[in-house]
């Protein structure tokens, strides 16, 4: 029996404003409305119909969800929403300019911080307004389980998790499972899945907007993987995911 997992992120406002993210719950940019709706066209299209979805507690990443199975007529399907599969936390970097924060600490230390594996940026002061601590969306999670700030390897720690206990079940039920996301909470999954070194994982990038789709074997080990779409528009995105992370956007 094979099993399939979508994989998906969105183009949020402060994508297009060059701003640090993170945590910050901020929205789809319009594009994003646009290219989530396209994706489940796609999705439809190919005829890979998801049975339960999983997305973060972030709203861009559940309206991505949202216009997807609308898009689908599936809305009904079971959807579970979890921190665990929240974008990396930058720390204190949430809401700045990512120009700036280079002009101010340098271009190769910003790198280090956005793009070295196990590297974390400045952390949050507790009385720091963007402390999760003092979200009500995190109300029901213990305070010492939210982080101040995140590594990748940070961030892998509690994606991994998740996927092995909550997910994987599913897959492993025959259920074709779709996960809405982010760029960082996503590479955390593809570093798992395609175990991919901690030295290389740098290099991989995660396009915005189009369904990323691996068939999984018996055991829910990766056979293959493809974005669907046009493969123009999928060399498009994924330099426009790079440039992101060289800061050129």
């Amino acid at each position: 029996m094979s099993h399939t997992l979508i994989l998906i992120r969105g183009e949020s406002e402060w994508n297009e404003l060059n701003l640090f993210t993170g945590w910050e719950d901020v929205d789809l940019s319009e594009n994003g409305h646009r290219q989530a709706r396209k994706a489940g066209k796609i999705l439809q299209e190919e005829g890979i119909i998801p049975d339960v979805a999983y997305t973060s507690f972030l709203k861009r990443s559940i309206h991505t969800l949202n216009h997807i199975l609308e898009q689908m007529d599936e809305e009904y399907i079971p959807v579970h929403k979890s921190w665990r599969l929240n974008e990396r936390h930058y720390g204190a970097l949430q809401g700045l300019n990512k120009s700036d924060v280079a002009a101010r600490y340098g271009e190769e230390q910003v790198m280090l911080w956005r793009r070295a594996y196990d590297i974390c940026p400045p952390r949050l002061e507790e009385d720091d307004e963007r402390n999760p601590r003092r979200s009500p969306a995190y109300r029901f999670v213990p305070g010492e389980e939210l982080p101040m700030a995140e590594s990748l390897k940070m961030t892998i720690e509690r994606v991994v998790p998740y996927y092995e206990t909550r997910i994987r079940e599913d897959l492993h039920n025959g259920k074709t499972v779709i996960v809405a996301a982010h760029g960082n909470s996503l590479r955390a999954l593809v570093k798992y899945l395609d175990h991919i070194p901690d030295d290389q994982i740098s290099d991989i990038d995660i396009a915005r907007d189009i369904p990323l789709v691996y068939e999984l074997d018996e055991d829910c080990r990766p056979v293959s993987h493809r974005y669907l779409g046009d493969a123009e528009a999928v060399r498009r995105e994924l330099e426009k995911a790079k440039n992101h992370w060289r800061g050129f956007e």
